[in-house]
């Protein structure tokens, strides 16, 4: 193999020639510069430099090969080269947020002080880095739609019914006809490496652990195969989050892939075809910026030096390629086409939509506006799914009903099952438990749920998951309550 110089790789910084180093080796990006779903400049920031740093946490490891031709590999960096480089990296001076960060390490609660899901959400941002915090945790223009998600379940009450024999309380269920000890799955998140160096595969077994279904993004950081192989045994079921590629073939070769790989189910994300206006993460290089140069006067760039993901923000960048001419009448039979598994249609943000879903034949929806990080103004899908059970209360005949957004306790889950819900998704809540604690943050977190399901279940005079009946909850007029934090 041809071995190269830092010298010679940092003559290679331009849209004619760009060569990057990664994990010692040599790439030739050139010809992928202007196909990178966040515009050239995102790589020639790095062009004729070692990129490890930035790349590794939010690519999988199949990255390189699959969007690089292998003549593209051009080699490794010499010893002499490796050897400075690693010096570099040791001699580096850390930024103020690593400092932020290493400090609120060290003073880091232990986990049995973490006792709901909030807490865990405050551990976890003072401890990720600030760009984790703000992809985590953005949303969708004035955060309005994030907040209500979760201030709707204030609006929904109790009926409970006493002088029920409820020692014996069973809180499993099925979701696709996989059992799951509780009516909870992990939601498809991007990029867990952001958080923590084991990413997803902290996911797959946390949830092997606690015998609930985890949902893979397409824009993981680990490579689907590498999730697959973090299966702690191989019938723990998988499910698929896809972001459909605008390109048929490509597409098609993603779900070709994770079935092969044995996966469950695809869950067709119809919610995110363009990127969202998440401020929080569009400003990350400019926090960052003015952060390492509090005092000192700073040379800004000019608009035409921003690239894409300057403007769009990491999160942006992802659904770039995203296919946002879906229609029921071409996309659904589409996929049934080309794949077998079950189909479920992530993003269901009216009733109208939820009705379309059944008569297309989906074996299940997801009321979700996307956590708040899209459309502004969209429904809570705890309201959306109110709505559906007062007009269309057929649609849980005929397909399995999810939902996700907002959901902090486990009164939120019996409230959303009360009303007709299969199941709910948590998606941040397992982000930020992972990135705080690893695996034993996400075993953590679904045993809080348990716990607060099973409490709920039984005070509301319910012995198992199919005595949970709209007749328990009533919506009320008054002024949605707050979350009082004690």
């Amino acid at each position: 193999m041809q071995t190269f110089t830092l010298e010679q790789v940092a003559q290679h910084t331009t849209t004619g020639s760009c060569w990057v180093i990664i994990q010692n080796k040599v790439y030739n990006v050139t010809d992928f510069l202007f196909d990178h779903p966040g515009g050239p400049n995102v790589i020639l920031r790095y062009g004729g430099k070692d990129a490890t740093a930035a790349y590794i946490p939010i690519h999988p490891s199949d990255a390189l090969d699959k969007n690089l031709a292998p003549e593209r590999h051009l080699g490794t960096l010499d010893d002499e080269s490796i050897n400075r480089l690693k010096e570099s990296v040791n001699n580096k001076v850390q930024t103020k947020d690593e400092l932020r960060v290493e400090e609120a390490l060290k003073n880091k609660p232990p986990l049995q002080r973490v006792v709901n899901v909030e807490d865990m959400e405050e551990v976890a941002k003072k401890i990720l880095s600030y760009r984790a915090v703000a992809y985590y945790s953005s949303a969708g223009d004035d955060s309005i739609t994030h907040v209500e998600n979760g201030r709707a379940f204030g609006r929904f009450f109790f009926h409970p019914r006493v002088m029920k024999p409820v020692s014996q309380c069973d809180t499993s269920t099925t979701i696709l006809g996989y059992k799951s000890t509780i009516p909870v799955y992990i939601s498809g998140a991007a990029l867990a490496r952001l958080g923590h160096p084991l990413g997803e595969a902290n996911l797959t077994r946390g949830a092997y652990k606690t015998g609930i279904i985890q949902m893979v993004s397409t824009n993981s950081s680990l490579s689907y195969a590498e999730i697959a192989a973090a299966r702690v045994s191989p019938d723990q079921p998988l499910f698929f989050q896809l972001y459909k590629h605008v390109n048929d073939a490509t597409a098609e070769k993603r779900v070709r892939d994770i079935e092969g790989l044995g996966y469950k189910a695809i869950f067709l994300t119809v919610d995110a075809l363009v990127p969202g206006n998440r401020e929080l993460d569009i400003r990350v290089p400019h926090y960052l910026e003015d952060l390492e140069n509090q005092g000192l006067p700073t040379q800004r760039k000019s608009d035409e030096d921003e690239g894409e993901t300057d403007r769009l923000g990491t999160a942006g960048g992802l659904v770039i390629h995203n296919d946002a001419d879906m229609t029921w009448e071409k996309t659904i039979p589409w996929m049934r086409s080309i794949t077998k598994l079950p189909i479920v249609i992530k993003g269901i943000q009216c009733v109208q939509d939820a009705v379309l879903a059944c008569e297309a034949g989906c074996e299940g929806i997801v009321l979700s506006n996307h956590g708040g990080r899209q459309l502004e103004y969209s429904l809570p899908p705890i309201e959306l799914l109110y709505r559906i059970r007062q007009q269309r209360p057929d649609v849980f005949e005929k397909t399995e009903v999810y939902i996700d957004g907002g959901i902090r306790r486990g009164t939120d889950v019996v409230k959303a099952l009360c009303l007709g819900a299969r199941a709910v998704g948590l998606g941040r809540a397992f982000l930020y438990a992972q990135s705080a604690y690893g695996e034993a943050g996400v075993v953590h977190v679904a045993r809080i749920l348990e716990r607060e399901i099973r409490f709920g279940m039984q005070s509301l005079g319910a012995r198992s998951i199919s005595e949970l009946v709209p007749q328990m909850v009533e919506r009320v007029d008054w002024q949605p309550v707050t979350r009082a934090k004690l």
